[in-house]
């Protein structure tokens, strides 16, 4: 079956299909079907595979220059090799 025609979608279920539909960036035909099959146990996580998560996205950009340096600062001792432990 290619086509099917659902009707009787309540405003709760259409504003998750757009939702994920504008945060995956993908079509509303696509987002229904990944609900789809979720819902249906279908999903078998290859729609996600290979793809990194949106749940940080509303922060890219959001520093400023200040925070970016004092984080940088603080992520330099990790950058550190203890010769010690390699002997």
């Amino acid at each position: 079956m290619k086509q099917l025609t659902v009707r009787g979608f309540d405003d709760e279920l259409s504003d998750a299909i757009r939702g994920l539909a504008r945060r995956e960036g993908i079509s509303l035909n696509k987002a229904a079907l990944r609900l789809l099959r979720k819902g249906a146990g279908l999903d078998d996580g290859s729609e996600r595979r290979g793809k990194i998560g949106s749940s940080l996205d509303h922060l890219f950009g959001s520093w400023t220059q200040e925070q970016v340096d004092e984080m940088n600062e603080a992520l330099e001792q990790f950058e550190k090799i203890d010769e010690d432990l390699w002997r």
